[in-house]
């Protein structure tokens, strides 16, 4: 009985043991070594998930019109205007000798521009400024062949030029023209020439204004029916050709108005219509043969031209027009005497008309002359001691 009961409260002592042990197993002693050692372990940087870059699938662009059925309207008129007349466009390049101002030695210089093709001949159109003062004059195409350029005619009055070059006639292909007579402010208008030197370089705008006018370079007045764009002009433009929308030539890219000699977006061509009148006579004759009335100057008043002087033995002073009178006097000053002389200008002749259009200032004076030819008659009205009177002046060839 009592060895019963004794087995009987082990078993118990034992199971109450075993149940301990499974409801809260003991802790394990930590391990001093291995914490350190994860202490000092860096932590392991794990990248974030990217989504897949999509794959990109170039389209073929369609056999009929390679190229350009992705493009925008405008960008096809600008891609037909360059292909259809960049060939035409030329690099122009200079090379003169000037002299040093303070040493008074020679120095060489060299110069770029841009020109035109015009005809299979070889004769290139530019400006007269682009090539005033070289010695050499080199013209390179579009398919970078270099040729000696000698010079044809310069027409310094409206900045024109003529070049010719000896290159074979399957190299130049010559530019369409069009006409000026019609243009239209807001039109588009294309400019190709070499700005610093990079050869046929497009640029696009549109025309800004018309009928401005520019100061001539070597005489008084202004050249007239001026071209104002807006399209890039730079340093190398000047020369090249100024084009519509259907690639031909409505003008000649000249000047521009900046203030650093860069392009600010206002720029001028002449027309192709004063190139039209004024190419002819250079190629024939080397110069533009203009009339000339023989007055030298004027001064300009509310009711008309003062004649200020007469070109000596001109067509004016021949047909009887009268500019201020020279009046010599004698003076005493004490027991000396001496002549002076003064100007009489209410002697002069004041023109208030040419051929009955009325005349206010000396561009509308040189507009009517410059519209004749040498020899031909207009007549003079001029105002004269009060009087309104008429003289006829036949022209004389400017010289």
């Amino acid at each position: 009985m009592s060895k019963t009961f004794f087995l009987c409260m082990l078993s118990a002592v034992l199971g109450a043991v075993l149940a301990v042990a499974l409801i809260d197993p003991p802790e394990p002693k930590p391990d001093v070594a291995a914490q350190e050692t994860a202490a000092d372990r860096p932590a392991q940087w794990v990248p974030p998930r990217v989504a897949p870059i999509p794959r990109l699938e170039l389209q073929p662009q369609p056999d009929s019109a390679p190229g350009l059925d992705d493009l925008t309207p405008d960008e096809r008129v600008n891609i037909s205007v360059y292909e259809h007349a960049n060939r035409a466009a030329v690099n122009v390049s200079t090379r003169s000798v000037q002299t040093d101002p303070f040493f008074l030695f020679e120095r060489a210089s060299e110069g770029e521009g841009s020109g035109t093709v015009i005809d299979h001949q070889g004769h290139i159109l530019t400006n007269f400024h682009v090539i005033d003062g070289a010695r050499e004059i080199q013209v390179t195409l579009f398919d970078g062949k270099t040729y000696a350029a000698r010079l044809i005619g310069t027409d310094p009055s409206t900045d024109t030029a003529v070049l010719k070059i000896d290159a074979p006639a399957e190299s130049l292909f010559p530019v369409a023209f069009g006409t000026s007579h019609d243009l239209r402010v807001g039109q588009r208008v294309f400019a190709i020439g070499n700005p610093f030197g990079l050869e046929r370089t497009l640029s696009t705008g549109v025309i800004s204004s018309l009928n401005r006018s520019l100061p001539r370079r070597n005489r008084g007045g202004s050249i007239k029916s001026i071209i104002q764009i807006d399209a890039a002009i730079n340093p190398g433009n000047s020369g090249g050709p100024l084009l519509d929308s259907r690639g031909r030539m409505i003008g000649m890219n000249t000047a521009i108005a900046s203030r650093t000699g860069e392009s600010a977006g206002v720029g001028f061509a002449i027309p192709v219509n004063t190139i039209a009148r004024v190419v002819p006579q250079l190629i024939q004759d080397g110069r533009v043969l203009r009339a000339d009335i023989g007055i030298a100057q004027v001064y300009r008043t509310e009711d008309g031209l003062l004649i200020a002087s007469l070109t000596q033995g001109g067509a004016a002073e021949k047909a009887g027009l009268q500019g201020p009178k020279i009046v010599r006097q004698l003076k005493r000053q004490g027991s000396v005497v001496y002549q002076y002389q003064t100007i009489d200008r209410s002697a002069a002749d004041l023109i208030v008309a040419v051929d009955d259009k009325p005349i206010r200032t000396a561009d509308e004076l040189l507009d009517v002359v410059e519209s004749k030819k040498p020899g031909e008659k207009v007549l003079v009205t001029v105002v004269r001691e009060g009087r309104r009177t008429n003289v006829e002046v036949t022209l004389e060839t400017e010289e």
